[in-house]
């Protein structure tokens, strides 16, 4: 069970790494990780993103956007 929303900033209470969660995953070990995107830089150029346990994480603020439905996007794969 995930505690951190997609889209909520957050700050890495080691690095002080902040950004927007964009992404999860979920382990068999129990260890939950987020993605975490930083912001457009000055040069324009979207830095790169980076995985974080989420004990590591603070929420800064919550998602300024919530998700309309629980739509998973395209269809399931199919195994032949």
């Amino acid at each position: 069970m995930f505690t951190i929303e997609l889209g909520s900033k957050v700050k890495s209470n080691i690095s002080g790494f902040t950004g927007i969660v964009t992404s999860r995953s979920e382990h068999m070990n129990g260890c939950n990780r987020y993605w975490v995107q930083p912001p457009v830089g000055a040069d324009s150029k979207l830095p790169d993103g980076m995985w974080f346990d989420e004990g590591e994480l603070e929420v800064v603020e919550a998602p300024a956007l919530q998700r309309k439905n629980n739509d998973r996007g395209g269809p399931p794969s199919i195994r032949k």
